[in-house]
């Protein structure tokens, strides 16, 4: 089984990051691709949340080589159910369908429950993204549809701007 470490990130990271940032089918849920410099910026955010805070958004490190993020959030958009922590993830392509993003968000809300002490936890992504939900699911989040909601950072109209949400309690 490979050996899989939720780790802060390293300049090593930016090729692969931005690299799995710019594939359309590994961004397929997203409203767009990311440029490089975005992927630079964002990289940057999120080691600094990390040093500042203590998690975030981590990498994923299988057998010593990058394999996307999984982590934790404060999202950065007002919606009904704020405030509130989110698990999240994001694989390069060529780690998916290996059980990597279910083991690392294992990682990631054994942190958020044991050490940070969240009475919950949520996750969200656009109603069509099949994968994510079954993951949720996996996970035992439950989908709260009551506060299913429209993205407001996803035009209206756009196909991903409807967003379900998912709980988990500690």
């Amino acid at each position: 089984m490979e050996q899989t470490t939720l780790r802060q990130w390293r300049d090593s990271d930016l090729e692969p990051y931005a690299a799995m940032n710019a594939d359309p089918e590994v961004m397929r849920y997203f409203p767009s691709l990311l440029s490089r410099e975005q992927s630079e910026a964002s990289l940057a955010r999120q080691c600094s949340l990390i040093e500042r805070r203590g998690w975030g958004l981590w990498a994923l490190d299988v057998d010593g080589n990058f394999g996307g993020f999984i982590g934790l959030a404060i999202p950065g958009f007002e919606a009904p159910f704020m405030p509130c922590v989110e698990v999240g993830w994001r694989l390069r392509r060529e780690y998916w369908g290996r059980g990597l993003a279910y083991r690392g968000a294992l990682q990631a809300l054994d942190y958020g429950f044991k050490i940070l002490k969240l009475p919950e936890i949520v996750s969200f992504t656009a109603a069509v993204n099949a994968p994510s939900r079954k993951l949720m699911d996996r996970l035992s989040f439950v989908h709260d549809a009551t506060s299913d909601f429209q993205h407001p950072s996803i035009p209206e109209g756009h196909q991903l701007r409807h967003h379900v949400l998912y709980r988990k309690k500690a």
